[in-house]
């Protein structure tokens, strides 16, 4: 029988440390910046969908971890390139989401994208 990632030794210290302060960021500030953001943000379906993968038990502990710290990056009110900057505000949390995305993929499955399309839908009204 296959161990899962919580069990294994370590990773349960991991959760209560940056895993579980990116996670409680994310848990407190995503929904209410992507609901200000959405319109100007052009990796939204990415975004979203890297979200649902995040929160998903079945996602491997490590791929979480990832994809937690990229959107704890995205929630933060203070980063590299201030939001508010036309054009480039963005260009941060891209290359952070970009970064993490590419190295998880094939963990993103067409169930986290059809949670994030119809989430996105409901956002758009």
């Amino acid at each position: 029988m296959a161990v899962s990632d919580e069990s294994r030794p370590g990773e349960g210290m991991a959760e209560n440390g940056k895993f579980a302060r990116d996670r409680a960021r994310v848990m407190s500030g995503f929904w209410p910046k992507l609901r200000r953001l959405a319109a100007r943000l052009p990796f939204l379906d990415e975004l979203v969908a890297a979200y649902y993968c995040a929160l998903d038990p079945a996602t491997p502990f490590k791929v979480r971890a990832v994809l937690m710290g990229a959107l704890a990056y995205f929630v933060m009110p203070v980063d590299l390139i201030p939001d508010f900057i036309a054009a480039l505000g963005f260009a941060d949390d891209a290359t952070v989401l970009y970064g993490a995305v590419k190295t998880v993929a094939q963990h993103i499955t067409a169930a986290h994208r059809e949670k994030a399309a119809a989430a996105i839908e409901k956002l758009r009204g």
